[in-house]
């Protein structure tokens, strides 16, 4: 991880307009403890999520190139990923564990995922992929995400595609989406 960085336009126009979603937040003293209770919730608000919210950008959903928000029905990735991160929130998990993640995609373009940092890795929870996969795993070059102890605040990821956000997944477990 690098040192600060910009927080995206979208993500701060969020927090203008909530803004207990962007404070200080609980996080973990170390990553997850992966069990097979985490891996069940983590999976069902994934597979939830991807399956109930359909594919919209906001240009076609707001008549805007940007909006961050909580989907009904509609939304594009970083909804997804807002969606996801509250579920797991109201689940018990810590906030400064579910961060925000901006990635490049394959084709240039920008994306947002979900990353959990786990004693297994980081695991990236994304509406473009149905199974969970480890940070490695992924096409993505990561460039930046949500600090863990403010969700306000980001920091880059130093390195790019090769540059774990804290570290990789040693089991092949994970990398079949099984426990």
């Amino acid at each position: 991880m690098g040192g600060r960085t910009s927080q995206p336009v979208g993500h701060y126009e969020f927090c203008l307009r909530m803004p207990a979603e962007c404070m200080l937040q609980e996080h973990a003293q170390s990553p997850l403890q992966m069990t097979r209770d985490l891996w069940a919730l983590i999976n069902s608000v994934n597979d939830a999520v991807n399956e109930e919210v359909l594919p919209l950008s906001d240009q076609e959903l707001w008549g805007v190139p940007e909006v961050w928000s909580f989907p009904q029905s509609f939304g594009d990735c970083e909804d997804y990923v807002l969606e996801k991160r509250r579920r797991l929130i109201e689940a018990g998990l810590p906030a400064g564990s579910l961060l925000i993640t901006v990635v490049r995609q394959p084709n240039g373009e920008g994306h947002a995922v979900l990353t959990i940092p786990t004693d297994r890795g980081d695991l990236v929870l994304d509406n473009l992929e149905g199974n969970i996969l480890p940070w490695s795993s992924t096409k993505y070059e990561f460039l930046k995400r949500q600090s863990p102890k403010h969700a306000g605040m980001w920091n880059k990821i130093v390195g790019g595609r090769r540059t774990a956000p804290v570290q990789e997944v040693a089991s092949t477990h994970l990398e079949q989406n099984r426990w």
